[in-house]
């Protein structure tokens, strides 16, 4: 991984912590180049709670509505503004706690936010990590949360923040879903070479 991806680029831009929760909350269910796409036209106007408070649920949709279900998410994002400005003078909160109890976020966005943001170590696991991880042999956990648990129980806590951003682009480059089947990439060949079938992972 360090040889192929020395320096990770992060799939989500933003211009801050707050528009970073903003960006991996609209990614959901959506690719990282539609958010960017989206979000490039909002953060140069609206990138604090306190603006997104002002434009209120129906023209956050409008801004949205060309991710997926947008409606949700404006209406998340609308909550989780709010209760950033009443709660916490309007400044994204530093702790899994006080992040994972705002509208809309769960622990792999309170993990990304972590890791990304304040530079916390942690190993934030989607959908995608999670077939990775099943088809290396690295977990047999049937969710994401178990799986989570085996990655750090195997990584150094100091590795865990560049590696999780490695195992995503290595995955879209190299070992897709319909591509690659736990049997072609480099990865899936060295640690498995007599696997003959493809792998069917469990669903997170």
């Amino acid at each position: 991984m360090n040889k192929i991806y020395p320096k990770v680029p992060i799939p989500l831009n933003y211009k801050n912590t707050f528009t970073l929760l903003v960006s991996v909350l609209l990614s959901a269910q959506c690719t990282d180049v539609n958010v960017n796409n989206v979000t490039k036209k909002i953060y140069p106007k609206y990138n604090r709670p306190e603006h997104f408070v002002k434009l209120g649920r129906k023209k956050i949709e409008r801004l949205i509505k060309k991710i997926g279900i947008f409606r949700i998410k404006a209406k998340s994002i609308f909550y989780m503004s709010k209760s950033i400005v009443e709660n916490y003078n309007g400044r994204v909160p530093r702790t899994y706690e006080e992040l994972e109890q705002l509208p809309g976020v769960g622990h792999k966005t309170a993990s990304v936010v972590m890791s990304q943001g304040f530079g916390y170590p942690a190993f934030p696991v989607d959908t995608h990590i999670h077939r990775l991880a099943q088809r290396w042999g690295l977990t047999n956990g049937k969710n994401v949360i178990q799986t989570e648990k085996d990655l750090k129980k195997i990584f150094p806590k100091k590795n865990w923040n560049k590696l999780h951003l490695q195992i995503i682009w290595y995955g879209r480059e190299f070992c897709k879903a319909r591509d690659c089947y736990g049997i072609s990439c480099k990865i899936c060949k060295s640690c498995y070479p007599s696997r003959k079938k493809p792998i069917k992972t469990k669903k997170a």
